[in-house]
């Protein structure tokens, strides 16, 4: 489906200056500390404005309900989890494999995704689908933790879009996925 897919994919998500996007136990304080210290929310509501879709996996969306509030209000949120249970929550729909949930987001009409999750976005870039992905790097290293990034299936050539910084050393930069062209 990489192909011909009618919608786009989409990373937005922050990391530690060595590349981890949570405490190895899910904790994000290191994060969100320092991200209200950089000034606001770094362009994410525009950017949460722009997408009809959330894809994720099981612990992005189990670290999700410590929110005050749902963050997906008004989204269409799609889990790819091999384990948590179909009708665990009314406000998700729950996929056991990737070639399914593209096939209903397909069917479902949706026409911008926000992949999220270390292991659903390297999911998604070795199977190609990744369009688009904006990296805010704050100023810490934790050593150790849930990566961002691990094998994704070879090369992923990208092309850099912008950099932003903000306050508090936090740096964001956006890339285009480059497409393999067929000779």
């Amino acid at each position: 489906m990489p192909a011909d897919r009618p919608f786009t994919c989409s990373v937005f998500i922050g990391t530690s200056l060595d590349g981890f996007i949570a405490r190895e136990d899910g904790d994000l304080a290191w994060l969100t500390s320092r991200g209200e210290a950089a000034g606001g929310d770094l362009g994410y509501q525009k950017f949460a404005d722009g997408i009809d879709t959330v894809v994720m996996g099981r612990g992005t969306y189990e670290s999700g309900l410590a929110f005050d509030t749902w963050p997906h209000e008004g989204k269409h949120v799609a889990v790819l989890s091999t384990t948590l249970p179909d009708g665990a929550d009314p406000r998700i729909t729950v996929h056991r494999d990737l070639d399914r949930l593209l096939r209903a987001l397909a069917e479902r009409g949706a026409t911008s995704v926000y992949v999220d999750g270390g292991q659903v976005i390297r999911a998604f870039l070795r199977a190609g689908l990744i369009d688009e992905m904006t990296i805010t790097t704050v100023p810490v290293l934790l050593g150790t933790g849930l990566p961002l990034f691990g094998p994704v299936g070879g090369d992923v050539p990208l092309t850099h879009r912008s950099t932003q910084v903000f306050g508090a050393g936090v740096v964001q930069s956006t890339y285009t996925v480059e497409r393999a062209t067929s000779p």
